[in-house]
C-alpha cells in the first residue's frame, strides 16, 4: 500500500544541459514535480551532458550524465543509474511511456513491488512497446487531457485518469498597470504542426504579431519569414520567463493555430495534447484563439474565454482578430473569464492532488 506521504520519483528523458530538450512536455514534467515537492518528498531524475545534483525549491534533481542514447535519439536516453533512484522511491512517475527508460523502469518497479505510473506527453523513440504493449506494466496512466486519453487508446481503461495541466497562477497573473499593445502573440516552438504560417496569413493590416519561441526547424523558420515579408511580424527567440509573462500581459490575444496536416503534407495526431500556452495566457487575463485540434477545445470555451476556429481557416482567424481589436471591453471580459477558468480547474496544486489520489489507490 502506498504511504500517506510517499516519496515520489519523476523520471524525465531529457531536460538539462546542452543536449537537453525543453518544450511543453519537459516544462510540464518539471513544474509538476516542483509543485508536488511542496506537498510530499519528491525527486526528479533526468539526463544531461554533465552529472549534477541541484535543488529547485523543495525539489531535489539529479542529472545523469553519460547516458546511452538509444539509436542515437537524444530524447531516448538510458542509463542503469535510474535503478539506484527507483529503489529510494515509494512511487515512480515516468514522463513519456514509449521510451526505453520508462519500459525498463516499469519492469523493475513491478519486480520490486513499487507502483509506477506513466504520463505520455507526445514524445517517444525506439522501445520494446513497438513490439508488445507495455500498458499493463504500469499501475496507472495519468493523462493531461481527455483527448490524450482517447488518442492513446485509454478511454475505456479503468486505470487511466485525466489529471489535466497546471499553471502557476501567482507567476502568470494579470497586471492592470501593464497596457495592452494591441498585438497578437504566439508562444511555442516554431515547428510545422504549430500552424504559424496560417496565423501570419490571418494577420490584419497594421496589427503586430510576436512569435515567441525557439526556432526548432530552420527550414520552417525561413519559410515563415518569407510568408511574413511586408507584415509587422517579430520573431523572438530566447525570451526568459519574466519576458514571457510580460508578453502575455501586453498582448491583445494569444493564438495557437496548430494543425493536423502540415504544409509539406505530413500529418500528426498529437499536435497539442494540452495547449499549455493557452492556459498561461488565460491566467494572465488575455483572451485566446485556437484551432479545433486535439485537446484545445477542452481548454477554450468558444465565445466566453476566446474563440475556436477550424484548422487552417486563416480567414476565420482574421475575423476574430479584427473583432477583438474592435471590442476591447468585451476582450477584457473574455480575459477575466479565462483567468477564472484556470484558477478553478488548472492550478498546479489541483494537478498534484489528482496525482496523489491516483498513487494512493495503486
Amino acid at each position: 500500500m502506498t504511504p500517506a506521504r510517499p516519496r515520489v520519483l519523476h523520471l524525465v528523458p531529457a531536460l538539462f544541459g546542452k543536449d537537453g530538450v525543453v518544450g511543453g512536455a519537459e516544462r510540464y514534467s518539471l513544474e509538476l514535480a516542483r509543485h508536488m515537492a511542496e506537498v510530499v518528498p519528491t525527486r526528479l531524475a533526468t539526463f544531461g551532458d554533465r552529472a549534477e545534483e541541484r535543488a529547485i525549491g523543495d525539489l531535489d534533481v539529479r542529472v545523469i550524465a553519460h547516458a546511452w542514447h538509444v539509436r542515437g535519439q537524444k530524447t531516448n536516453p538510458w542509463s542503469a543509474a535510474i535503478f539506484s533512484e527507483i529503489v529510494k522511491a515509494d512511487v515512480v512517475h515516468c514522463h513519456q511511456q514509449h521510451v526505453l527508460m520508462s519500459s525498463t523502469a516499469a519492469a523493475f518497479c513491478r519486480m520490486t513491488g513499487r507502483p509506477v505510473f506513466a504520463t505520455d506527453l507526445g514524445g517517444g523513440g525506439w522501445d520494446v512497446s513497438a513490439y508488445t504493449s507495455t500498458d499493463g506494466w504500469f499501475d496507472g496512466h495519468l493523462h493531461i487531457s481527455e483527448y490524450s486519453r482517447r488518442v492513446f487508446g485509454h478511454d475505456r481503461n479503468r486505470r487511466a485518469r485525466v489529471i489535466l495541466g497546471g499553471v502557476d497562477t501567482d507567476r502568470f497573473a494579470p497586471e492592470p498597470a501593464t497596457p495592452r499593445d494591441g498585438g497578437a502573440l504566439f508562444v511555442g516552438r516554431l515547428l510545422p504542426h504549430k500552424g504559424v504560417v496560417d496565423l501570419i496569413a490571418a494577420l490584419p493590416d497594421g496589427m503586430r504579431l510576436d512569435l515567441v519561441g525557439p526556432a526548432a526547424n530552420a527550414a520552417y523558420l525561413e519559410y515563415a519569414k518569407q510568408r511574413a515579408a511586408g507584415k509587422h511580424v517579430v520573431f523572438r527567440h530566447g525570451s526568459d520567463d519574466a519576458e514571457l509573462v510580460d508578453a502575455y500581459r501586453r498582448a491583445l490575444c494569444t493564438v495557437l493555430p496548430s494543425v493536423y496536416r502540415t504544409p509539406d503534407g505530413s500529418e500528426t495526431k498529437v499536435p497539442e495534447l494540452l495547449g499549455q500556452t493557452l492556459l498561461e495566457s488565460m491566467a494572465c487575463g488575455t483572451p485566446v484563439i485556437c484551432t479545433r485540434v486535439a485537446s484545445m477545445p477542452e481548454v477554450v470555451e468558444e465565445g466566453r474565454t476566446g474563440f475556436v476556429v477550424e484548422p487552417g481557416d486563416y480567414r476565420a482567424m482574421h475575423e476574430r482578430l479584427q473583432w477583438l481589436a474592435a471590442h476591447p471591453a468585451e476582450a477584457a471580459v473574455m480575459g477575466a473569464a479565462g483567468r477564472q477558468t484556470v484558477v478553478t480547474r488548472f492550478q498546479w496544486s489541483q494537478v498534484v492532488r489528482r496525482c496523489l489520489d491516483a498513487y494512493a489507490v495503486a
